[in-house]
Order: C-alpha cells, then structure tokens, then sequence
C-alpha cells in the first residue's frame, strides 16, 4: 500500500508535467479528456494500468523481484545463518545474577582455564580489563575492538584468547569457551542484534552467558531453537546494599568513596566544577573515554578520589573503591524503537545496575549505600527499585552483509541505505525477534555513498559505533574510507 501510494502520485507529476508521452498513451489520456464523465474515467483504468506499472516498476525496481528479495529477507530463521555453530553441539551456561553476584567472575576463571576462549562484552573499556587480567595471568590474549587491535605476542601471532566488544567477535573462529556478557542488551533498540549474533553464532564447546535472570527465558527458547539446552547458574549479591531514607541534597556532603551518577555530559562537567570550587578531588569518567585514559583515572581514583562521575557506571566494571552511589537525576534520554529520542525514568534494571556498583565485594567497603541528589527523586528511586525487572522479550537483529549482497545482485543501481530501507520494510521476523533501529547504519551509508568501495567495506564502515552528532568523529571516519 505504501509503494503503490507513491508510484501513483509520482505517475501523477510523471503525466501532468511531461513534455511528450507515448503515443498510445497519448490517446488513451485525450480519450480521458474528451470523455463525458466519470463512466468514461473509469472505463479507462483499465487502460491506463499497464503504463502505470511501468512507471511503478522503473521507480520500485524490487517490484520485478520481489519474491526473490521477500525470500532473502526473511528473518524467521536466524539460527540457520550460522552454519558452522549448528554444526558442533554448544553447551550454553546461564550465570544469573544481580550486580557484584560474583557471575561473571565464575565465566572468566573458565575462561582463563581454557585452551581458547573469547570474551564479548559491551564496551571497550570492559574488554580492556579482560585483555588485561588475562595477561596478567599468563594466558596470552589479543584485544579486539572497533578502535584498535592488539597483540600479545611481540610478533602479532593470533593468541588463542581473544577480548573483544561484541560487535567484533568472530562466529568463524572455533573456541573452547566464549563469555558473552550483559546478556540482556540483546533486547536493545539499537545494538540487540550483536548479542543475538554472538549467542547465536560463536563456534565454542563451552558458551558462558552473563547478565540478569530476566533474560533466562529467552535464552532457553532461543536455544531451544538449535536443539542446545540451557543450563542456570543463580548467584546472589555478595555484599548488602541499603537505599538511604535521605538525600545528598547539597554537594557540602560529600565523602570519600562517593559517586555522583550523571547522564548527560552537561550535567558531569557542571557538578565536577562545582565540586572542585569545593576544593575537593574528583575523577570524571564516562563510557567514550579511551580505555587509556579512563583506566589512569580508574587508578588516580582508588588513590585519591573524593568523588566520581559516570556517565554509564553501570557498564563499567572497575568500581573498587565506591561506596555510596548518588543519583544526580533519575531520568535519562532514550531511542525508542522508532529511533525517537525520549526524556524517560530509568528503569528497574538499569537503577539496579547502577545502584550495585556500590560496595563492591573484595573492596575497601563491606556494604554499599543508594541515594539521590534531590530529595523529589528519593522517593520515585525507591518505587523502581522495588519493582520487578521487566523480563526480556525479544532479541534484536540486523541484515547480515550476505544478505544485503544478495540483495544489490537484485538491484544492482540502489544505494546501501535504499538496500537496507527496503529489506527492512520487506523483512519477516517471528515473536523472539525485532528488527534493530538502523538510522545510524543508514546515515552512515548516505555519508560515505559517493566514495567507490565494494558493498561489503562500504557494509563494515556503516557498522561503525560512532556518534552522528559529533562532526569531528564523522569527518575523521569519511576521511578513513577514502583510503579503501
């Protein structure tokens, strides 16, 4: 209904502002014109339809196609795109649990035991701390992100552990044990698809998945699907955690091994310069720092700190030395399924995130403290943090590169973003599914459409984690694919 709505308005400007037309056409339009009425309008529909489906088709060429392209965009079966994992029975292992559970510490000493391993996790910073413990035990490991590679070995041999951010883990490489962390981002509007891909598609004996029990069910079912059973592992918090009856209200109130939890970088400069007119140290940390740079202010805060800032703490792992987490807000921007942003309240999962970065097990802190800056938020902290976590319903996918070449063998002269605009509209999924937003990919795709890559570079860069509102960041990326 859509396609068909705009072909008719494009025939429509095609008839009325052409200088000539065909010359059956012509004589079917001046019959039109000639005709006495309506009876005679319609009795030309018929005749009209035929030019109408060739305009429709010249502007749609899927139309010619559109079997073909419906069968390549089905998504009903993702666990068929991944071969090699279907060709090895995996044994999957859930470890559920809340923060500072000690889940993901039971994955990585398996990990390390290993022969091979990978380990996939959210962000750099975490595949950072893991490329570094497990060197630090002696078990050589690469680091994998989309900003660097490292090398264990002085003379770049592939080490036979790898940490990497989830998107660039490799489903062709077979391992022993793969540690797939944050589980429950698999239901994320944006980068879902990369957990649903690793869970789907590592080629590993052993799979260690780690996160909220929330997520249990859907990785039983999705795994029910490849024939694999699911085993669960439930860990409890190793240290108590108490959501104050005050609030911080002034920052005069500040302590040792306080952090400040903000989401928005505005809101981290404001209060770290108003903490410094205090007189007081602080470490301002948020999730796009280089792994460098944050791990030396990691370290500077386990010396010496006052206080620090987060822009996403919960995503962070290094929080040795917090023992009171401060809500500066309790509501944070969003993207919502239609790539819309959103002023909304935090959710369970994510206050529950945050608020148990606090007295961390094996810290200088043997319990952890919650509260709010604001006295207002207080109350509505407590309300989310005492409801239950919604369970996660769906996994996100994405197009694969494969699919999108099969897709361009069909038409030939679209552009990477049309191609993804029109598998997306054409695409089928069952209920344990959604398609990922792709306004970025597709922003991505239109940015760097007059440089002449092959469709599979041109594919890789547009998966590129970066921020379309930083310029500096997109001038850098298109200056880069000049040089494929």
């Amino acid at each position: 209904a859509p396609l068909f709505h705009q072909a008719f308005i494009s025939f429509r400007k095609y008839i009325i502002e052409s200088s000539s037309v065909s010359a059956d056409l012509h004589i079917i339009l001046n019959d039109i014109c000639c005709g006495a009425g309506k009876v005679c309008l319609l009795g030309h529909v018929d005749d009209l339809f035929p030019f109408f489906l060739r305009h429709a088709k010249q502007i749609f060429p899927m139309l010619d196609c559109m079997d073909d392209l419906r069968k390549i965009s089905d998504l009903r079966l993702p666990p068929n795109w991944y071969p090699d994992a279907r060709a090895i029975q995996r044994k999957i292992i859930f470890h559920a649990g809340p923060t500072n559970s000690g889940k993901t510490y039971h994955a990585i000493q398996r990990f390390l035991s290993a022969k091979s391993g990978i380990y996939c996790g959210p962000l750099k910073l975490l595949a950072h701390e893991i490329f570094q413990k497990s060197n630090d035990a002696n078990v050589p490991c690469d680091l994998v992100t989309g900003e660097e590679r490292v090398y264990a070995n002085e003379d770049a041999r592939q080490a036979p552990h790898v940490a990497c951010t989830i998107e660039m883990c490799s489903t062709n490489t077979p391992y022993e044990v793969a540690v797939i962390d944050e589980i429950q981002m698999i239901r994320d509007p944006a980068r879902g698809w990369a957990w649903t891909r690793a869970l789907l598609g590592l080629c590993a004996e052993e799979i260690h998945v780690c996160g909220e029990a929330a997520a249990i069910d859907l990785v039983t079912e999705l795994m029910y699907t490849t024939g694999e059973e699911v085993e669960v592992r439930n860990y409890k918090r190793l240290t108590p955690l108490t959501v104050l009856d005050y609030a911080l209200e002034s920052l005069d109130n500040l302590r040792p091994g306080d952090c400040i939890v903000c989401f928005s970088k505005n809101d981290i400069y404001s209060v770290s310069r108003q903490i410094e007119a205090r007189g007081l140290e602080c470490a301002v940390i948020y999730g796009s720092l280089p792994p460098g740079k944050a791990l030396f202010l990691l370290f500077l805060r386990e010396c010496s700190a006052s206080c620090c800032f987060f822009r996403k703490s919960f995503e962070m792992k290094q929080d040795k030395c917090i023992r009171r987490i401060i809500f500066n807000s309790i509501v944070k921007p969003t993207i919502n399924e239609k790539g819309e942003k959103e002023i909304d309240s935090i959710t369970t999962s994510q206050a529950l995130q945050i608020a148990g970065r606090a007295g961390r097990y094996g810290s200088s802190f043997k319990q952890g403290e919650v509260t709010t800056m604001h006295r207002d938020d207080l109350m509505q902290l407590k309300e989310i943090l005492s409801e239950p976590v919604r369970p996660v319903k769906a996994a996100g996918l994405h197009p694969t590169p494969e699919q999108i070449e099969m897709f361009a063998y069909h038409l030939p002269d679209a552009t990477l973003s049309n191609l993804i605009d029109i598998f997306v509209s054409l695409s089928q999924v069952d209920g344990l599914y959604f398609v990922c937003n792709i306004d970025d990919f597709k922003f991505l795709a239109d940015m760097i459409q007059h440089i002449p890559l092959n469709l599979r570079s041109r594919y890789v860069f547009c998966t590129a984690p970066l921020n379309r509102k930083e310029p500096f960041v997109c001038t850098t990326l298109l200056k880069v694919s000049y040089f494929f």
